[in-house]
């Protein structure tokens, strides 16, 4: 059996396996020591330097879902008990990659982007934006920026490519857009066009305000022609599984998420020119053909939009 065979036969038994856990006297298997074992055969349970490992981590977790390996007991214990409250947490994870992959290729191959500029990375997984946007156009240049130490260790080993094109990689909170902004020219040309994706990112600001401001910032140093690909959770779709999921969330693992109403998170695209087919579920954004059987709606907005 594959590795992401495992982690997907696991998720598929989340449910019985926290009622087992807590017939076994596991009360939290999210609150894990340091260097826990009890994962699936493949994923990891030493703790590298520097990292804590017995809290659970959204970008862990988030690899978890997507069947990676880069996680530990506390994000498989968490992962595991929001899916059993909210089981379509994985059709979110899944629809936000694909997400991240259609828009990347609608910017490369139909806008004819050349450069992005890709915030709040997360752990690399399959399709990563400049792997998308090389196989559309071997010369793009692609820069990444995110503040976890794991990500950084990552990234620095995978996120690379050959020339014509060209990665890099900064450590950077999205709170601080003027240390990307200069960073990130050293790669990309601020003359140019510029695709700037923040999936899954703003919910980690809690204060809208300050969210919206940090968009304002980026947005305002990109060249005309740019574009703006985000998405963000919201309490707006998803029933009341999805509200519980967040609360359990945002009071046992960290970063805790903000998740914010559609009308807020289109307005983080005031000034824009928001194309085709507008402010959707982002599963709803373009599906393509091996898109087919997927869930056509999930509670995560996604939006592309135009700097003119």
């Amino acid at each position: 059996m594959r590795e992401s065979d495992e982690n997907e036969d696991r998720l598929e038994r989340a449910g019985s396996t926290h009622a087992d856990q807590a017939g076994s006297g596991i009360k939290e298997p999210w609150r894990a020591g340091p260097d826990a074992v009890g994962g699936p055969a493949g994923t990891r349970t030493g703790s590298p330097a520097g990292i804590d490992t017995s809290v659970a981590h959204n970008a862990r977790v988030w690899n978890y879902w997507l069947g990676g390996k880069d996680n530990y007991a506390a994000d498989r214990g968490a992962g595991d008990h929001v899916l059993s409250l909210f089981p379509s947490i994985v059709d979110v994870a899944r629809a936000d990659r694909a997400f991240l992959q259609r828009a990347v290729r609608h910017l490369a191959g139909e806008v004819g982007l050349r450069q992005f500029l890709d915030i709040g990375t997360g752990l690399p997984t399959a399709e990563n934006t400049h792997e998308v946007a090389q196989a559309v156009a071997p010369e793009s240049r692609v820069v990444y920026a995110d503040n976890d130490p794991l990500v950084l260790v990552h990234a620095r080993a995978l996120l690379t490519s050959r020339p014509p094109g060209a990665t890099d990689y900064i450590e950077a909170d999205i709170r601080e857009p003027e240390t990307i902004l200069e960073a990130a020219a050293a790669t990309l040309d601020p003359d140019r066009p510029v695709g700037l994706m923040l999936l899954g990112v703003l919910n980690f600001v809690p204060d809208t305000e300050e969210a919206r401001a940090v968009v304002a910032r980026l947005v305002a140093e990109l060249a005309p022609g740019s574009y703006v690909a985000l998405t963000h959770p919201t309490l707006e779709m998803g029933g009341e599984a999805n509200a519980e999921a967040m609360a359990f969330w945002n009071e046992n693992a960290t970063p805790p998420i903000t998740p914010r109403t559609v009308a807020d998170i289109t307005a983080f695209a005031d000034g824009l020119e928001i194309v085709e087919p507008g402010v959707v579920s982002c599963a709803e954004w373009r599906p393509e053909p091996d898109d087919a059987g997927a869930p056509r709606r999930v509670p995560q907005v996604g939006i592309v939009a135009r700097k003119p």
